[in-house]
């Protein structure tokens, strides 16, 4: 399928987020935290059952693949595809979430695991850093010692992804290039010659769009970014508040209230602020606040 969306969260949590398909789930994490041959996770268990989006059509919800490791290290991958400025604080909140919820498992603190956050972005989000790959710790702002290992970001962001050296790829370049969409057919098949798992991905692939239903899914998602584009279009031409009540026209019924608050809840899961959702939807700033809550 001519530009078929690798990242779209569908089809990439039916890749990488399937009890069936662990080993490239495995060969994605070794890759992406670099770890040797003595430092493998060998195995994986799925965490994530309940953050599906609520409406098949639920726009840009994140894709959140939860999940424990070999060694208890508690793994959190999401995908953005559309650009959104809090993402730092945003993965921080989620990070804190899954280190913190460790503890209803046992009250002591030294049993406590280390917790990774891995952001897979199709936009350019760490204006001041080069690289494609950038990991941040705890440190000592002087002296740069590290407080603990417990903590660690991942931003990967495609846009800044060149692959150099077709014959000396690394398996972490290799999914960056699958997931980027810019090599053709043929380079693909190139890079799966060397890396097994992006051969059994591509191979996956195949079969995903070959189920009718399992393509209609994909499409449907595919539609609700483009809505998304469109609404953000309309938000830069005719101000913010106004685009949000004329893009949103068409699918917020007045005196409904299921309606706005599902419009809401779609909104806060945009990134927008409760204030400007308050306005558009004709919500109180405190029922605002209970769906972000909640969500």
């Amino acid at each position: 399928m001519e530009n078929f969306n690798r990242l779209n969260d569908l089809y990439f949590k039916k890749l990488l987020g399937d009890k069936n398909r662990k080993n490239l789930t495995l060969s994605f994490l070794n890759a992406i935290l670099n770890k040797d041959e003595r430092e493998y996770f060998t195995d994986i268990t799925f965490l994530d059952k309940d953050n599906e989006p609520l409406t098949l059509d639920g726009k840009l919800s994140k894709l959140d693949i939860r999940a424990d490791l070999n060694d208890g290290t508690q793994v959190d991958i999401e995908v953005q595809v559309c650009p959104f400025k809090f993402m730092a604080e945003r993965s921080l909140y989620y990070w804190s979430k899954m280190y913190s919820e460790q503890l209803e498992k046992s009250a002591e603190y030294k049993k406590l695991k280390k917790a990774i956050a891995i952001n897979l972005l199709a936009f350019d989000y760490l204006e001041d850093e080069q690289d494609w790959h950038n990991i941040y710790n705890l440190l000592n702002v002087k002296s740069h010692n590290k407080l603990t290992d417990h903590i660690e970001i991942h931003f990967l962001e495609l846009p800044k992804f060149t692959l150099k050296d077709m014959r000396k790829i690394r398996t972490s370049e290799a999914w960056l290039a699958y997931f980027s969409g810019r090599y053709t057919k043929k380079e693909l098949e190139e890079i799966a010659m060397t890396t097994p798992a992006i051969k059994e991905a591509v191979e996956f692939e195949n079969t995903f769009l070959q189920d009718k239903i399992e393509r209609r899914a994909y499409e449907q998602r595919e539609k609700a970014i483009r809505d998304y584009y469109s609404y953000m279009s309309a938000y830069k031409e005719e101000g913010l508040e106004q685009g949000l009540k004329q893009g949103l026209q068409q699918g917020l019924q007045q005196g409904k209230l299921e309606e706005k608050f599902r419009t809401a809840t779609n909104l806060l899961k945009m990134g927008f602020d409760i204030e400007t959702i308050s306005k558009a939807v004709e919500l109180s700033r405190e029922k605002i606040q209970e769906l972000s809550e909640k969500k």
